[in-house]
């Protein structure tokens, strides 16, 4: 049910966001640096992996445990503005964030490191975020639940007058674990709460509905 809702809290890649080809483009340039071939949508694991997990995780699974202090390294050379322009906002998104905001706190729950800051900056959306959460926040990111929880706790609201919405594996089980509702933005499996659009999110939220589509 989506009673009550009186916070709601975002996933970025894939919900804010489509992401993909920043994302790839973005660890492929440090695969380049290390000598590897590069990932690319025929790869979905792999792919999927760039676009849900936080960094040390992907490090560890394309390059090798021993090169992730190293991959990490690397990567906080780059000038994330760089791929930016590869990501491409959801449609009708900025309308919504608008209008959620107008009545509770939102939030930025993301695997995402310091290149969320950037992110919003570049898209003129700091003002519609009470808090925004990164994996350089907490000890451990999604599928965690620690993420969550911060967001919560800075938010000021229980966790069951809280919403997330996400579309990956990592969001689901993140929500889960912190015991806080969770609504799938246009995901790849099925979840009993489940919007293809940002509107279809703020008429779903707004009427209190008792399942997706």
């Amino acid at each position: 049910m989506l009673n009550n809702v009186k916070g709601v809290i975002f996933d970025c890649d894939g919900v804010l966001f489509e992401s993909r080809r920043a994302n790839l483009a973005y660890y492929n340039a440090i695969l380049s640096y290390f000598g590897e071939p590069g990932v690319t949508e025929a790869q979905p694991e792999k792919a999927n992996l760039c676009h849900a997990a936080a960094s040390p995780e992907v490090f560890a699974v394309l390059l090798g445990a021993d090169k992730v202090s190293a991959a990490l390294a690397y990567a906080a050379t780059l000038n994330y503005r760089q791929f930016i322009p590869w990501m491409d906002p959801e449609p009708g998104m900025r309308d919504v964030l608008r209008e959620l905001s107008e009545t509770r706190p939102l939030a930025v729950a993301t695997n995402r490191g310091s290149s969320m800051s950037e992110i919003l900056q570049h898209f003129d959306l700091e003002d519609y975020f009470s808090t925004v959460v990164t994996s350089r926040d907490v000890p451990r990111p999604k599928p965690h639940a620690d993420m969550l929880l911060l967001a919560a706790s800075r938010l000021g609201l229980p966790l069951g007058e809280l919403l997330f919405v996400g579309d990956s594996p990592y969001d689901r089980m993140a929500a889960e674990a912190a015991g806080i509702r969770f609504v799938a933005y246009r995901s790849s499996f099925a979840h009993p709460l489940r919007v293809e659009s940002h509107a279809e999110l703020a008429v779903m939220i707004s009427e209190g509905v008792t399942g997706g589509t």
